[in-house]
């Protein structure tokens, strides 16, 4: 059995230096390439056996919204201003926290409006890298899944992927006033996922964790926001979200069901390691360090403040029951129970998981319009 440390790397999944100590040494890298280790499968067997993944398929062929043409891009976006309204439903800028004796003391509104920008930078970039390891994993699942249901709901949604690179790659250039480089702890997770040579891997990997915390993260944002055209565009993002993570439930469901215990907690693993991964790249690192200051300090500090603490929180609340209904939280000795409750998560595991629950994210009739 694999230990913490073989894991991820230490044995205190909270040790804030040895997660620091990730870092991304490329920044100007612009290609990567990574070795795919999977089989290209062939299927001769054309019959529709798995109705749920069929009505899956159904649906998101009348999903497909236009990400040129359904979002209103004249809209003009303010990140000053958008900084302050987000600041101001937790008490203002820089609330939260006592700055006395620390790197924050002397700040006013303007260093913290400039921190603000920089977090919205780093958000969406990260959002947008994250997408982008959506479009080759999902990809690499039309390739290598064995069942013809399966690919076809997945080509669909190599579609709905490259619309959503294709918008928030549009936002980033257009609204916002910089990038980030893929952060390290993002990087590696899409590096293991893409290289793993297992088809079902694929699916845990994306369609279970990263899928699933971009769309509790996603929702958390969606509803803090003031900005009309990031709000439209991540609610039709979380329509097409919550339809790939129920195609992960409803697969690998049935796959599991067929797994050894030895096999399970081989997946268990990789999905605490994938959690841990994600939980870590949301200390936004790179944003502190752009602005010149001690990284350590300053994350020990930020994770001090309520709203920060919420959301990292709130990020499990769509992997946790996902992972429940996947049999994975009590499979053997319940061994991922007991890493999600060290990383203080488990109190979701009864929340509803999106394999039943994706119908009510889907759009309205009247959502979709030109704009």
């Amino acid at each position: 059995m694999a230990t913490t440390e073989d894991l991820i790397g230490r044995t205190d999944v909270n040790d804030l230096e040895a997660i620091l100590a990730v870092t991304n040494t490329d920044v100007d890298e612009v290609v990567r390439a990574v070795k795919d280790n999977a089989d290209a499968i062939f299927t001769w067997d054309y019959e529709r056996s798995r109705p749920k993944l069929g009505r899956l398929y159904e649906k998101a062929k009348t999903s497909m919204w236009n990400g040129e043409t359904d979002l209103p891009w004249g809209t003009p976006v303010d990140q000053e201003a958008v900084v302050l309204a987000n600041a101001a439903q937790f008490g203002g800028p820089g609330a939260g926290f006592d700055v006395t004796g620390t790197p924050f003391e002397k700040w006013g509104d303007k260093e913290w409006i400039e921190v603000g920008v920089q977090s919205q930078n780093w958000t969406l970039s990260q959002f947008l890298h994250g997408e982008q390891g959506a479009l080759v994993c999902t990809a690499k699942i039309v390739e290598s899944v064995p069942w013809i249901d399966a690919k076809y709901y997945a080509a669909t949604q190599v579609m709905d992927e490259a619309r959503h690179v294709e918008v928030f790659a549009k936002y980033l250039d257009t609204k916002l006033s910089g990038h980030y480089p893929i952060n390290a702890h993002l990087r590696l997770l899409l590096d293991d996922i893409v290289a793993d040579s297992r088809w079902d891997m694929t699916y845990l990997g994306m369609q279970i964790m990263v899928e699933g915390l971009a769309l509790a993260a996603f929702g958390f944002i969606h509803a803090l926001t003031t900005e009309p055209l990031l709000k439209q565009l991540l609610r039709y993002v979380m329509a097409d979200e919550a339809r790939h993570v129920a195609f992960g439930v409803l697969s690998l469901q049935e796959y599991y069901e067929g797994l050894s215990n030895a096999e399970l907690r081989e997946r268990q693993e990789f999905a605490f390691e994938a959690a841990v991964r994600m939980r870590d790249r949301f200390l936004q690192q790179e944003v502190w360090d752009r602005m010149g200051l001690p990284v350590k300090e300053v994350v020990s500090l930020v994770q001090q403040a309520p709203e920060r603490q919420m959301f990292q929180q709130m990020l499990f609340s769509k992997i946790v029951p996902n992972c429940k209904k996947l049999g994975l939280l009590d499979a053997g000795d319940g061994w991922l129970r007991q890493k999600f409750g060290e990383l203080g998560v488990i109190q979701f595991e009864d929340w509803a998981d999106t394999g039943e629950e994706y119908e009510a994210f889907a759009l309205a009739e009247g959502d979709r319009r030109s704009a």
